[in-house]
């Protein structure tokens, strides 16, 4: 929409205000902005991976490599590569330009979720089901895991030793979250009994550990600036959390102080709360609630409730905010669908005209001497052939003022996907007849991936192009 026409009120508003939209392709169950903004990953229950054009609302790719449900998507800054986790035990490495799996990496354990490095797309940190956490490099063909400790570095005073019963009760600790810092330097991860461990990417150590919450840390996320951090954990309470600057040199460890800045929380009907996450500016929480339909934004100055986006009628499940606009995403967990929040920005017509003025009552017009005047057809028709001669470049995209900053990635669109799913994924199959689309239908290229034939995985972790063999 031109900007013109727009109510400059209603862009200096920070958070959406209603329900505009809705996108669908399959169930959904995972959502994930790219750094731009320009395209929305989305992870299924069947293991797809659809790429949304947000601009469009149209399907720019679909990626195929799981099997089972998707945990947790991961852009890499240029947006080239995607990284996804799933419940089949792998972790694919997506190369964007052509669509093919660059790594694919298996674990011994479910994973929970699985992270890049801001800077290296071939290093990735995951935490993995009653495991310890891993940092895995990609670089080369077969992948080289590094373990990383789960038991929180306890303050101790001089002379004093960890007792026998306190150290195995951290040897039993799980991680179930782990993030990088904005630069990469450092690890943060959260455990099954509320604590939260810095550590070390080179050393791959503990530097300091906070004691955040008595329950299970679920979820953790940075502004983009790093300085700020979001918490989910089954307490029922959201955490903002100010963080140390871990980027110095001289960094002394015994100084890192990690303080929480707000608790969110229903005080009255005690809601749970499925998925968080911060606003582009970091000024505004939003929270998708447990058995509700209803989106909660905070506002992180005050602390206090500035809005409740309602919400189709059924429970949402993750919620991802736009990093540069007002604009909410969040997936039902029913139907699969993926809903759309934003600002409802009424058009001026007026700024149509440069000289053109809204009145609130008839006044009296008086035109100017020339306003009217009937100019020769062939002059006209001059200024039209004129024009007709200026080539019109309508295919050179310039580049924005984030594209000449630094080094992007612009993903090849695929105008061709003949199987893009409906509303209701019915096919035709007769004149007049409809039927609906049966759960296996079109997922045959999963044969020859489990059998280890056509379509199965290179020495390299790339994938082999499937072949449809019949006997006669």
């Amino acid at each position: 929409m031109n900007l013109a026409l727009t109510d400059p009120f209603i862009l200096a508003q920070d958070y959406p205000e209603a329900l505009t939209g809705k996108l669908r392709s399959g169930h959904a169950t995972m959502l994930r902005f790219n750094r731009r903004g320009d395209f929305l990953a989305s992870g299924r229950v069947d293991g797809t991976i659809v790429i949304f054009d947000v601009e469009t609302n149209g399907i720019a790719r679909k990626l195929r490599g799981h099997t089972r449900q998707i945990q947790s998507l991961s852009w890499s800054r240029d947006g080239r590569y995607l990284l996804s986790s799933s419940q089949d035990w792998k972790v694919i490495l997506w190369d964007l330009r052509d669509g093919t799996r660059a790594r694919v990496v298996r674990f011994e354990a479910p994973v929970y979720i699985a992270e890049q490095h801001p800077y290296n797309p071939f290093l990735f940190v995951t935490s993995l089901f009653e495991h310890h956490p891993l940092l895995v490099d990609i670089s080369e063909t077969v992948p080289v895991k590094y373990t990383l400790p789960s038991a929180p570095r306890r303050p101790l005073a001089e002379g004093e030793d960890l007792s026998e019963k306190q150290a195995a009760q951290d040897a039993k600790q799980t991680t179930c979250v782990t993030i990088f810092t904005p630069l990469g330097n450092h690890i943060i991860a959260g455990t099954n009994k509320g604590w939260l461990n810095i550590i070390e990417t080179q050393t791959r150590q503990v530097i300091h550990s906070h004691n955040l919450c008595p329950g299970v840390i679920i979820f953790l996320r940075l502004t983009s600036s790093g300085h700020d951090m979001v918490s989910n954990s089954s307490d029922r309470v959201i955490r903002t959390i100010s963080l140390p600057d871990l980027s110095q040199i001289d960094l002394n460890i015994d100084r890192i102080k990690i303080e929480v800045e707000h608790k969110f929380q229903d005080v009255v009907n005690r809601l749970a709360w499925n998925h968080v996450a911060f606003s582009s500016t970091g000024e505004y929480v939003c929270a998708t609630t447990y058995m509700n339909h209803d989106i909660y934004v905070w506002e992180r100055g005050r602390g206090s409730l500035v809005k409740i986006l309602e919400g189709p009628p059924e429970e949402l499940g993750v919620v991802e905010w736009h990093p540069h606009r007002p604009f909410v995403a969040a997936c039902g967990l029913e139907s699969g669908r993926i809903y759309l929040w934003s600002i409802v920005t009424p058009q001026r017509w007026s700024a149509l005209a440069p000289d053109f003025a809204e009145v609130e009552e008839n006044v009296e017009y008086i035109e100017r001497e020339d306003e009217f005047d009937i100019h020769p057809i062939e002059e006209i028709h001059k200024r039209r052939l004129d024009l007709e001669d200026e080539a019109v470049d309508v295919l050179t995209i310039e580049p924005t003022k984030t594209e000449l900053e630094e080094e992007s990635f612009r993903m090849p669109v695929l105008l061709d996907i003949g199987d893009s799913e409906s509303e209701e994924e019915v096919v035709v199959v007769g004149p007049g007849t409809m039927r609906r689309k049966s759960p296996g239908e079109g997922r045959g290229w999963m044969n020859g991936a489990e059998s280890g034939e056509s379509g199965g995985e290179g020495a390299n972790g790339t994938v082999k192009p499937q072949t449809n063999k019949r006997k006669r």
